[in-house]
């Protein structure tokens, strides 16, 4: 691949620059040039030519949309369930996948593990690593007891030399890690800058699309939790995942942010183990607390993370406050927990004005529909009162201003997942009452939360 010759482009009015300044000489802006490849010449562009993009660049014809076929995308599993939920499926061919979390949380486990499982299926695969030696990443192999691995290892950070590989092996799965490592020739600037991980994901994102394989790249995050880079990363590649969970917990979550080839806001379960990374296929235990008895501030509802319906336990505790009560809240969304004490008092005569509230969602899950406002203001009812909640009980709805329980979105496959589960007693909005009855579930439909609470206070 030549070299073309590097220039320094204006983020802010398009201007260029043959050396860095800290200001832009064309509209005076600071701190706005960063580094670029100039074009090789008249009519050239440092995307076009080689063999990996042969044909990318042809004209295609201009076809209206019932004109062309559209097919179903063949996915490949990974040999992980939950990996491939996420995923929408599987692997697809030519697929761009970046996935981010925190350091040590397990990226490089789960695709080394699913590499290991796609090579045993006989396909070919290839691991580049560009933060640890090949005997390192043996070491690892070895530690999670993936005997005699056949994946492919290349130790190498240089982009060329990578794409040449991938050109010359063919395989079927790639994975890249991590793309801040990876550099180019064509740029001067440090491995991870903005213009170096630009300019590699576009390169390794078109090998993909012309080669037709599943490239996998492995991201950093800011200490905000974000991925490191340009945001133009995320827009380039088909899916999005991010790891999240605790270092200091054994259960970890993979969430699709984006996904062309599935749904988004999928979640995979897993359970870090000696051996690796292990799927866990019912997540609904790990956010449910087990109580020998109930205990007042503990309500069960049902949330839904893409398709799979999961329960959670949402826990509150109210205690005396000074003359600035706390209100705080882990895993929900900490304004709505203001409007929502603001609605409990007002409709329904729940004052907790010189109270501190603390609202917990238990697991480290992260809820953020509002269909878990009807289970936090009956949590922090019980805390108050100090009267726990029936065995059995759960209860789900979104609260609006005016004290309404409006419906929330699937709720027969949210009463149907908590029927499964043993759950024997729900409060739910109207509109989701099921016609025709739940068999071991009572169910009692409400349209406003006074009508909630007083089904409460029947119950005892």
């Amino acid at each position: 691949m030549a070299k073309d010759k590097t220039t320094f482009t204006c983020t802010e009015c398009g201007g260029t620059s043959p050396r860095w300044l800290g200001k832009c000489p064309s509209c005076g802006a600071w701190n706005t040039l960063i580094e670029s490849v100039a074009e090789a010449g008249p009519g050239k562009n440092r995307y076009s030519g080689g063999a990996q993009f042969a044909g990318l660049n042809q004209a295609q014809a201009v076809m209206p949309l019932s004109a062309i076929e559209a097919s179903d995308v063949e996915r490949t599993p990974s040999g992980i369930d939950e990996l491939d939920r996420v995923l929408g499926g599987g692997i697809v061919e030519g697929g761009v996948v970046l996935i981010g979390g925190d350091p040590g949380i397990g990226k490089s486990t789960l695709l080394l593990q699913a590499l290991d499982a796609l090579q045993r299926a006989g396909l070919p695969t290839l691991y580049v690593t560009g933060e640890e030696s090949g005997a390192q990443v043996a070491l690892r192999s070895r530690r999670l007891g993936l005997d005699h691995s056949q994946v492919n290892v290349l130790a190498e950070i240089q982009l060329e030399k990578i794409l040449a590989t991938i050109e010359s092996m063919q395989p079927a799965v790639a994975v890249i890690d991590s793309i801040q490592t990876v550099y180019s020739d064509q740029l001067t600037s440090a491995p991870g800058s903005v213009a170096q991980v630009r300019e590699c994901a576009a390169h390794l994102t078109r090998c993909a699309k012309s080669s037709g394989t599943a490239i996998v790249l492995v991201g950093h995050v800011t200490k905000e939790g974000a991925l490191a880079g340009p945001r133009v990363l995320e827009h380039m590649v088909d899916t999005v995942l991010y790891f999240e969970g605790d270092t200091h917990s054994q259960f970890r979550l993979v969430r699709a942010i984006k996904n062309r080839f599935g749904a988004v806001n999928e979640i995979g379960v897993f359970a870090m183990t000696e051996k690796g990374l292990k799927g866990v296929s019912n997540p609904s235990a790990i956010f449910l607390s087990q109580h020998s008895e109930p205990v007042p501030g503990s309500c069960v509802m049902v949330t839904l993370e893409g398709t799979r319906p999961l329960l959670v336990e949402i826990q509150a505790l109210v205690d005396s406050g000074g003359p600035s009560p706390r209100r705080l809240s882990v895993g929900l969304d900490k304004d709505r927990l203001a409007m929502l004490l603001a609605v409990l008092h007002r409709h329904a005569g729940v004052a907790c004005m010189d109270q501190d509230v603390f609202v917990n969602a238990v697991g480290g899950v992260r809820i953020s529909e509002p269909a878990a406002d009807l289970a936090v203001m009956l949590s922090i009812t019980s805390s108050l009162r100090g009267k726990a909640l029936p065995r059995g009980f759960l209860a789900f709805g979104e609260v609006g201003l005016a004290g309404e329980v409006r419906p929330a979105p699937r709720g027969q496959e949210r009463l149907k997942e908590a029927a499964k589960l043993g759950f024997s007693v729900a409060v739910v909005p109207k509109a989701n009452a099921p016609k025709k009855p739940i068999e071991g579930l009572t169910i009692h439909a409400v349209e406003r939360v006074e009508e909630a609470m007083n089904v409460v206070r029947e119950m005892g």
